[in-house]
């Protein structure tokens, strides 16, 4: 088994994992918000260059839904929603560390129920009690991929519901074990669908894409790698096995945050020759 660290600025380092250290390890509804007639106002970085947040005037209008823990878009003009949020019955959300990313450039004003302006102190006091199935840790890994420009998801969450019309969940007590697609008529299914994402290490949290001005929700095709975190020392053989079945085939990446210094590393089995 060999571990490479990458820091997405392609400098890349590879250690045998027993000498690895972790202390060094740096829409309206789906029709009717039509994103394609907008051109997204974010200067997408390329890989290589350094993250730099590039701060913006305020171009979304969100209220905090407490229930669901994430923001409820009102307002919004320019391309910012081409890359953020997921579509529900015909409304935007945000999540907490999109919503939290966007209030930190300047992108987004955000409200309570009772029209009184959040401040940015304000939600990071809900990111550390884990509100929205989140930490500050991943929060950090999310804010310095979102720097670098890639689009950025939570894992096993669609962006739109369209991206799951041919899904189907079990029938409760069908014998049959016949399906029924889910369907939302208030926020009782995605609230349920949060409030199942648990924060647990050695589980895929994070859907990254390559940057892409014309991203669709509604077929965001797959993307390049997730994330998961390890926070204290590298998954065993047994946890990876089961992150790359969890992660669909899809190239896996673990994050490590020591401070602000956020690091990705990729494994990859080796056979060592026999010796005689």
């Amino acid at each position: 088994m060999e571990c490479s660290e990458e820091i997405i600025n392609n400098e890349t380092m590879t250690n045998q994992i027993g000498a690895l250290s972790w202390s060094s390890s740096g829409e309206g509804s789906d029709s009717e918000l039509c994103f394609d007639d907008f051109i997204d106002e974010e200067l997408l970085s390329e890989a290589g260059s350094v993250p730099k947040l590039q701060f913006r005037k305020t171009v979304i209008n969100a209220r905090w839904n407490d229930e669901l823990c994430m923001s409820e878009v009102l307002q919004h003009k320019g391309g910012q929603l081409i890359s953020n949020g997921i579509v529900r019955n015909g409304k935007v959300y945000l999540s907490i560390e999109e919503t939290l990313f966007l209030s930190e450039i300047g992108s987004l004003m955000l409200v309570d129920d009772k029209d009184s302006i959040f401040l940015l102190e304000d939600i990071y006091k809900k990111l550390a009690k884990g509100k929205g199935c989140c930490s500050l840790e991943y929060f950090k890994v999310y804010r310095y991929l979102k720097s670098l420009g890639y689009i950025v998801g939570r894992h096993d969450i669609p962006w739109s519901l369209k991206t799951v019309r041919s899904c189907s969940v079990p029938l409760e007590g069908n014998e049959e074990g016949k399906t029924v697609a889910p369907t939302v008529l208030d926020g009782t299914f995605l609230a349920e669908s949060l409030n199942n994402l648990h924060i647990i290490e050695n589980k895929p949290f994070f859907d990254v894409y390559l940057p892409n001005c014309k991203f669709r929700k509604t077929s965001p095709g797959d993307p390049v790698f997730t994330v998961s975190l390890a926070r204290h020392h590298p998954p065993s053989i047994c946890e990876m096995e089961k992150l790359e079945r969890q992660s669909n085939g899809i190239p896996l990446k673990i994050a490590h945050v020591d401070h602000d210094r956020v690091s990705f590393f990729s494994f990859k089995l080796l056979e060592l020759p026999t010796l005689p």
